[in-house]
């Protein structure tokens, strides 16, 4: 939920847009703790009904997010007027209401049959130790659905090499439906050509991508180095899908026992990413177990085709983006990376020889015990939306979602 406001009363949750501005496709996540307060006890096996004004029920998503078998939130998607002031009276109920849906966002891992398909969505997947990138020169056919887990929604896609190279990819769309259970499945069908629905619209190479992640360390010699998270040092890395509904989406990548240089104790870290409707962004939320002293959570943009990083700070968040022709389809594309500002420790360019991780902006978050480091990576390209078809435009774009976000939405 973004910079809107509670207000309980005995009957009824009112939420208030507290900003001068339209808020679409907000997302809205009632915890069911925060719902029993109102109702009293939601039974296991029940669920809850809201209307919208005239009666009709809204698409509300039940995500059970620690496997309980009991679902822990109610996430929806609500368009605010500027200043609106929206009163919810939560009913308890049977079963979800019966609503038709249009599916606005998606998670999956596929793995490859024997038969070369791809059987259906696991909801857990562990990689193989030091698992190597797919050689195209000697198969057609990566071992999952497009080298790795991928989300989406109405706007734009992600991907992650499920490899040692750990880095993340953007799936451009020009169609709202979800099509990445398809996609990369007929290889007489090359995804990095334009397509109707889209293409893969981002060369990674050496470098961070679309928000991978390394870590900043001292080494036991006394000098500061950038590790990639991922390579051939970790000892187990899982993915597991924790909701995947027609509102929101969410998956957790585990990476356990990570030993980043010898003579370092390991470290283990978990990355749950989110996304949801209408949005051209996903959210990454990151703990990290075990981080040696004053170590650093980086991220960042590939700066390959791009020339120059521009920063805003603004409404309690830091952004660094770009702006450039610098898709695979060479025309325009915006990234950035958007964080609140009290974690950022600072913003940085990487070599682009002679280091783990090259061609990269980053930014650079402190590591704590008490919350997870959370960002935001957008992904703005000029066949998605007519914004993105110049850097204005993209900037413009950035700003309007740092006002949107507000102080609170980091809370």
């Amino acid at each position: 939920m973004s910079a809107l406001v509670f207000f309980r009363s005995s009957a009824q949750i009112t939420l208030t847009n507290p900003v001068k501005l339209e808020l679409p496709d907000e997302l809205v996540v009632l915890k069911r703790t925060d719902l029993e307060k109102k109702t009293g006890p939601i039974a296991s096996g029940k669920y809850i009904t809201i209307k919208k004004a005239g009666g009709v029920p809204m698409v509300i998503q039940f995500d059970d997010l620690n496997g309980d078998g009991r679902w822990d939130e109610a996430a929806f998607l609500y368009s605010f007027k500027p200043n609106e002031k929206l009163v919810l009276k939560p009913v308890i109920t049977d079963a979800p209401a019966t609503v038709k849906a249009v599916v606005r966002a998606h998670v999956r891992q596929m793995r490859k049959n024997a038969d070369n398909t791809f059987g259906p969505a696991v909801d857990k997947d562990t990689m193989p130790v030091n698992a190597q990138p797919t050689d195209f020169s000697k198969q057609a056919l990566p071992p999952y659905l497009t080298e790795g887990p991928a989300w989406e929604n109405d706007k734009v896609g992600f991907r992650l090499y499920f490899d040692v190279r750990n880095g993340k990819d953007i799936w451009g769309k020009t169609t709202t439906r979800m099509v990445l259970d398809e996609v990369g499945a007929d290889t007489a069908k090359n995804y990095h050509h334009q397509a109707d629905w889209g293409m893969d619209i981002l060369k990674v190479g050496a470098s961070l991508g679309a928000g991978s992640l390394a870590l900043e360390v001292k080494l036991p010699n006394g000098k500061d180095t950038l590790v990639r998270l991922g390579g051939q040092h970790i000892e187990q890395v899982t993915y597991e899908k924790v909701a995947d509904g027609s509102v929101r989406a969410i998956c957790r990548l585990h990476y356990k026992n990570w030993t980043i240089a010898e003579g370092m104790a390991p470290v283990s870290v978990t990355e749950e990413i989110h996304i949801w409707g209408g949005q051209y962004f996903y959210e990454s939320r990151v703990t990290v177990a075990g981080a040696p002293a004053n170590a650093k959570l980086v991220t960042g943009i590939v700066n390959l085709h791009s020339k120059q990083v521009h920063e805003l700070n603004a409404k309690g968040s830091k952004a660094i983006y770009t702006y450039d022709v610098q898709s695979e389809n060479k025309d325009k594309l915006g990234m950035a990376v958007v964080m609140p500002a009290v974690q950022v420790a600072a913003t940085a360019t990487t070599p682009n020889a002679n280091t783990d991780v090259q061609n990269t902006y980053v930014i650079k978050a402190n590591i704590t015990n008490a919350k997870p480091v959370v960002y935001r990576f957008y992904a703005g390209w000029e066949k998605s939306d007519t914004r993105f078809t110049t850097a204005e435009g993209f900037k413009q774009f950035l700003l309007s979602e740092i006002n949107r976000m507000g102080a609170s939405i980091w809370k």
